[in-house]
């Protein structure tokens, strides 16, 4: 049985949210590939990266409030079964027309992944103790982004591109076992009853809370910028700078050291600094790489090893910043934490998506399209940072008095007791 503050339970949501980078992450190096075995255009196949984000969008409204009421682990392991279903279908499309959809359900079921991990965490944590485990959680996920290029364009060269999705296949099937066997429920109070107005409602008291659109911002922008990354750099890397599936694997996952650098720090600096704190830093690192990436392309630098080393900096500052941010937006809301983690999730795809589909659209003959967003969404993070501080703190403060003053509602079966920590 998983419990709170054990390496197994870390590991286990470290694992879930792991899906949404190794889903992408594996077959991106195989882009140009597909592009060309499927008879279709880059922009096309851009759109198999940016329909997962509209589908992890969709998913995301859906499954937090479903979870308030029903529970975690049931609606985890229906998302489970979705995701391997819908993997399969990509391994085995034949169009890219079919490819889109596929990759679109198979969102629809990742993003249970991603969503109900950070409900699980602000059931048994709060405040820089909910920032500590979801850096953890995200030092663990960031290996995904730093092996699965290099796994991706290994089976490439040696299997081809659908061979990809069947690992994707196999890994969901593991974590599904695991929820089945291991995983106990804890939403830690009585189930509440769901409908659409109560869900709208909601939604509209999220989004009229300041501190929460503060954090959310932060959240969304950085996470933009590292999507802007993953849609144009296999287009840049091997067909501007003509870089072999492999190499590109290695260079995309030189880069991703940098997000398991930043969460190594995070997990030990928020206890000490805050959230705040570690949030600026985060943020800083965020707009020094997009303006380093501009730089070098400016210059005319090395190609390959400016962007890989700007983009290495831009993951250590999404790491310091990206978790303490979604844990300040969910912190004032234990009665609802799976609704705020679908907010936050679907403000995060959308605006991820909207990037995407424009750096694929602007790919050319330069990496401009590559360099230019990513250092808008860096700057515009630290700029979000340092104009809500005041509103962020204090909704945090606020959140918390209300929690502890609150009363004590009834718990479910499962997990007994709440880790919390200021």
């Amino acid at each position: 049985m998983l419990r709170p503050n054990t390496i197994g339970l870390t590991a286990f949501l470290g694992l879930l949210t792991a899906f949404g980078p190794a889903a992408t992450d594996m077959y991106t190096p195989s882009m140009p590939d597909i592009s060309k075995l499927l008879g279709s255009t880059a922009s096309e196949v851009q759109l198999t990266l940016s329909s997962y984000l509209v589908g992890f969008a969709i998913g995301q409204i859906v499954y937090g409030p479903i979870s308030d009421r029903w529970g975690r682990r049931p609606v985890l392991l229906v998302a489970l079964a979705l995701f391997c279903a819908a993997s399969l279908a990509c391994a085995a499309a034949s169009t890219i027309e079919t490819l889109i959809v596929a990759r679109m359900l198979q969102a629809l079921g990742g993003s249970g992944a991603i969503v109900l991990p950070r409900a699980i965490v602000r059931d048994l944590y709060v405040g820089r103790q909910a920032g500590r485990e979801l850096s953890r959680i995200g030092a663990i996920m960031s290996f995904a982004p730093a092996i699965a290029p290099l796994i991706g364009g290994l089976v490439q060269i040696g299997f081809g591109w659908r061979a990809n999705f069947f690992i994707v296949v196999a890994i969901g099937v593991f974590a599904t076992v695991i929820a089945w066997r291991a995983m106990p429920e804890t939403l830690p109070r009585a189930a509440q009853p769901i409908s659409l107005a109560n869900v709208w409602q909601g939604y509209r008291r999220l989004a009229s809370n300041r501190a929460f659109l503060a954090h959310v911002g932060i959240a969304a922008c950085s996470y933009a910028g590292l999507f802007a990354w993953i849609s144009g750099s296999p287009f840049v890397l091997q067909d501007l700078y003509g870089l072999s599936p492999f190499w590109f694997g290695v260079a995309f996952a030189a880069a991703c050291v940098g997000s398991i650098i930043g969460a190594a720090i995070a997990a030990s600096l928020v206890l000490h600094l805050g959230l705040d704190r570690t949030i600026g830093l985060g943020t800083l690192a965020l707009a020094l790489g997009g303006l380093l990436m501009v730089a070098g392309v400016a210059l005319r630098l090395e190609p390959v090893p400016s962007l890989v080393l700007s983009m290495l900096i831009y993951h250590a500052g999404l790491m310091l910043a990206m978790p303490q941010a979604i844990a300040g937006a969910l912190t004032p809301f234990p009665d609802c934490a799976g609704t705020a983690s679908s907010l936050v999730g679907l403000v995060q795809q959308t605006s991820a998506a909207l990037l995407g589909a424009i750096v694929g659209h602007t790919l050319g003959h330069t990496a401009w399209p590559l360099a230019t967003p990513i250092a808008m969404m860096g700057c515009l993070s630290l700029a979000l940072w340092a104009g809500s501080r005041y509103v962020r703190t204090e909704g945090i403060r606020i959140g918390m008095i209300a929690e502890a003053e609150g009363p004590q509602l009834p718990r479910k079966a499962g997990f007994s007791f709440l880790t919390k920590a200021s």
